[in-house]
């Protein structure tokens, strides 16, 4: 069980992403049992990039509630993403998951790589 100090460290969904991670996961039966994974792997157009998918719980996650969603974060994501926002925005024009990552020192203009 984390405490608050903990939860406040890490990745934190915004009311509007929880709803939309929700609706993801009553659409697709296949994920229904799984949690949100937030991780950071090697990659993008500035070395790292980010990552989500519907998972199992590892050892040595962490585990936090955001607006009733259960997030995971791996020890090494953990790192790079102590204090992270997840927003979903709805719109035509670049519509999607936005990623508000404060330890990130320079972001591509995709949105979906950082250099740390």
């Amino acid at each position: 069980m984390n405490n608050s100090l903990e939860a406040d460290a890490m990745v934190t969904l915004t009311e509007s992403a929880a709803g939309h991670v929700k609706e993801l996961l009553a659409n697709e039966k296949e994920n229904m049992a799984k949690t949100l994974r937030v991780y950071v792997e090697g990659g993008g157009c500035s070395g790292l990039q980010y990552g989500m998918v519907f998972d199992e719980k590892r050892d040595g996650d962490t585990a936090v509630d955001c607006h009733g969603v259960s997030v995971l974060v791996d020890p090494f994501s953990l790192n790079y993403l102590r204090g992270t926002v997840v927003d979903f925005v709805d719109s035509l024009n670049g519509g999607g998951f936005k990623i508000s990552n404060p330890n990130a020192r320079h972001s591509c203009g995709c949105g979906k790589s950082f250099e740390a």
